[in-house]
């Protein structure tokens, strides 16, 4: 396995690999076309084994503290997607992935990395087994036909909202009992040793 940086050639191979990963996950509908780019600098590096893109990272990092990330005052970095591919799981991929990144991170003098994550437990103690800690959360609502009655209305005269996506930031969620998707959105944080 070789783990180097991102170039544009991967492009397709990386929308192959995070698709993939993440179809048995609470993310299974989050789909992109293209890869993502950041606004800030950031770190993206790809795992390769045989000409196949089989794992990524890519964390955009703050010049100036709370411009990217939210949880401390110090320089961080988001990691804004991890994944490796289905058929190369749980071979320390990530974790190999995870090490590289935080390496490129200390010489950059970020000082810690936060990442966003659904409820889904296997991806959760993955964080949690590489020292990430759970710091605050919120949830995704996702809202079909009849369960937007009485939650959601349109301020447009004749327009009938169908589907949403919303966060919601409260705690009443027995306001939410009918809906059969929401998912706990949880925020991790890893401190990196300088």
């Amino acid at each position: 396995m070789i783990i180097r940086n991102y170039t544009e050639k991967d492009e397709q191979g990386w929308l192959r690999c995070r698709i993939l990963s993440f179809l048995n996950t609470a993310y299974f509908d989050n789909v992109l076309q293209l890869k993502e780019t950041y606004k800030n600098a950031a770190i993206e590096l790809v795992a390769e084994i045989d000409g196949q893109i089989v794992g990524l990272i890519d964390v955009e990092y703050e010049a100036t503290p709370k411009t990217v990330c939210t949880q401390q005052d110090s320089i961080g970095g988001m990691i804004w997607h991890i994944a490796v591919h289905p058929d190369f799981q749980r071979q320390g991929i990530g974790e190999a992935l995870l090490h590289a990144v935080q390496q490129q991170a200390m010489k950059l003098h970020i000082e810690y990395f936060e990442a966003w994550t659904r409820d889904d437990p296997c991806v959760q103690n993955w964080y949690e087994k590489n020292d990430f800690e759970k710091t605050s959360s919120y949830y995704h609502v996702y809202l079909e036909g009849n369960e937007m009655k009485n939650l959601m209305n349109a301020s447009v005269d004749q327009l009938y909202p169908v589907t949403a996506f919303a966060h919601y930031t409260g705690k009443s969620l027995e306001l939410f009992q009918h809906v059969k998707r929401k998912h706990e959105c949880v925020c991790y944080v890893k401190v990196i040793n300088q």
